[in-house]
C-alpha cells in the first residue's frame, strides 16, 4: 500500500486529488478540536467518562476522532449519515418504490442519495437533542452548559438550543466534506473520514500511554508491547479474511451472431468471505446498548436501568452472548439483501453462462444459495470470534496504560480501518491504471 501511495504522488493528476483530500481532512480535524461556544469542554468530557455505560459512546467518540469527547463543533461526525444509510438500505428492500429507484440507474441513485441526506438531517437533530438532554439533566447544568453566556436573565433554553443547532450544523457539514472527498474519485469520503477519526484516536491514545509509562511506571511498558503484538496479529487476521473469497467458475457457451462467434470464455463469480463487513457488529452493538443508553438519559434511577447495566451492560458475559447471536442474525439478514441468487442465476442464463455440473435455472439458484449460506456462516463466525476473543485477550494484559488503548483500538474500529484502507488502495490502483490507459491511447 505504501508503494501505491509513492507511485500515486508521482502522477500529477492523482497527486492533485490527494492534496485536495488531505486539505479536506485537515479542515475536518480542525473542526474536531474547535469547542462549541457555551459548553464547558472539561466538564463535558469528565461527565461522559464518568458514566458507567460509555462503551457505545466511546465507540462513537473514536469514530469521530475524539470530537465527541472534546465537545467540538463536529461532535456528531458522520454517525447520523451512517445510521441513515443503514436504514435506507433496509427500506430499499422493504419498500417496492425504493427498490425500483435503486434499479433505475444513475437518476434513481441520486434520488436515494437525497432521501439519505434528509434522513441524516433527521438523525442529526435527534442525536443532538439526545446529547443536550443527557447532559442537561445531570444536576450539574451550570458546570456543563453556560446558561448565562448572554448575561443574567437569559432564558434557560437559549444555550441548549444553540448547542443543539451547532451540533446539527456540524454533522451536516461533516457530510458535505465527505461528499467533496467522494467527488475526487478516490474512495468513499465518509469512510475516509471515519478512517481518519479512528486512526487519530488510536494515535493519541498510544502517545498518551507511552507518555504515562515513561513518566510514572516503566514496568508497564511490557504490557503495551504485548498489547501491540496481539494487535498486529489481530490486524493480520483481519486483512487475511477481508481478502479471502470463494471463486465460482462460470463457463459461457459459444454463440454465433451474424458472421461473428461470441462466448466460449471462462470467468469467476467472486464471493467474499466477509462480504458484510462490519455492519453486523454495528447493528448488534447498537441494539444491545440502545436500551441502556436510552434509559440512562431519561430514567437513570429506574430499576430497569440498574438491572440492564448489571446483566447486559458493556463487558458482561450476557452482553457478549447476545452480541454473538445478533451478529449471526444480521449477517444472514444482510447477506440476503446484498446477494440475490435468483437474479445472478437469471443473468447467467440470459447471457449464455452456466456453472459446470449444474443446470441453468433452479439448480444454479439452489447451488448459489447453498454456497452463499456457507460463506455467510463462516463470515459471521469470524465476526463473532473477532468481536469477543480480542477483547478478552486485551483484558488479560490490561494495565493502567492499556485501558485507554482498549477503548481506542476497538474491534469495530479495527475492522473499519482494515476495510477502508484496502478499498482506498484499490481505488488508487484504479486511478493510476486509468492514467496509464490514457497515456497509451494518446
Amino acid at each position: 500500500m505504501f508503494q501505491t501511495l509513492v507511485n500515486a504522488f508521482k502522477q500529477k493528476d492523482v497527486r492533485k486529488k490527494l492534496f485536495v483530500i488531505l486539505g479536506i481532512i485537515l479542515i475536518y480535524r480542525l473542526g474536531c478540536w474547535l469547542p462549541i461556544p457555551g459548553l464547558n469542554v472539561d466538564a463535558f468530557s469528565t461527565m461522559k467518562d464518568g458514566r458507567p455505560d460509555t462503551g457505545f459512546l466511546d465507540l462513537l467518540s473514536s469514530v469521530s476522532g475524539g470530537a465527541l469527547s472534546n465537545g467540538s463543533l463536529l461532535a456528531l461526525g458522520v454517525v447520523p449519515y451512517i445510521s441513515a444509510s443503514i436504514i435506507m438500505q433496509l427500506l430499499t428492500v422493504a419498500i417496492p418504490s425504493l427498490e425500483r429507484l435503486s434499479r433505475a440507474g444513475e437518476e434513481g441513485r441520486k434520488k436515494i442519495a437525497v432521501y439519505t441526506r434528509i434522513a441524516a438531517l433527521i438523525f442529526s437533530v435527534i442525536q443532538a437533542i439526545a446529547i443536550v438532554v443527557a447532559f442537561y439533566g445531570d444536576g450539574a447544568t451550570n458546570c456543563v452548559i453556560n446558561l448565562t453566556a448572554f448575561g443574567e436573565g437569559t432564558p434557560v433554553w437559549i444555550m441548549p438550543t444553540i448547542i443543539a443547532v451547532v451540533l446539527v450544523a456540524g454533522g451536516m457539514f461533516t457530510l458535505w466534506l465527505g461528499e467533496k472527498i467522494t467527488d475526487q474519485g478516490i474512495g468513499n469520503g465518509v469512510s475516509l473520514l471515519i478512517f481518519v477519526g479512528i486512526i487519530s484516536s488510536a494515535g493519541l491514545a498510544l502517545l498518551a500511554s507511552f507518555r504515562n509509562v515513561f513518566a510514572s511506571n516503566i514496568d508497564e511498558l511490557w504490557n503495551i508491547i504485548l498489547f501491540a503484538v496481539i494487535l498486529i496479529a489481530v490486524f493480520a487476521l483481519m486483512v487475511f479474511v477481508d481478502l479471502s473469497e470463494r471463486k465460482i467458475p462460470v463457463q459461457y457457451a459459444k454463440q454465433v451472431k451474424g458472421r461473428k462467434l461470441y462466448g466460449g470464455q471462462s470467468t469467476m463469480i467472486p464471493m467474499k468471505l466477509n462480504a458484510n463487513g462490519v455492519l453486523p457488529i454495528i447493528f448488534a452493538t447498537a441494539l444491545v446498548t440502545f436500551p441502556q443508553l436510552f434509559t440512562q438519559m431519561f430514567w437513570p434511577n429506574s430499576g430497569f436501568y440498574q438491572w440492564w447495566t448489571m446483566n447486559l451492560g458493556v463487558g458482561t458475559p450476557l452482553y457478549f452472548v447476545f452480541n454473538a447471536i445478533l451478529i449471526f442474525f444480521f449477517a444472514f439478514f444482510y447477506a440476503q439483501i446484498s446477494f440475490n441468487a435468483e437474479e445472478v442465476s437469471r443473468n447467467l442464463q440470459q447471457n449464455g453462462g452456466f456453472i459446470q455440473g449444474y443446470r441453468a435455472g433452479k439448480q444454479t439458484t439452489d447451488y448459489l444459495k447453498r454456497v452463499n449460506n456457507r460463506i455467510t456462516f463462516f463470515g459471521a463466525l469470524y465476526l463473532a470470534v473477532v468481536f469477543i476473543v480480542p477483547t478478552l485477550i486485551f483484558s488479560l494484559v490490561q494495565g493502567v496504560n492499556t485501558s485507554s488503548l482498549m477503548t481506542a483500538f476497538s474491534v469495530t474500529g479495527m475492522l473499519i480501518v482494515v476495510s477502508v484502507a484496502l478499498e482506498f488502495d484499490k481505488q488508487l490502483d484504479a486511478q493510476m491504471l486509468m492514467k496509464n490507459y490514457r497515456g497509451f491511447l494518446k
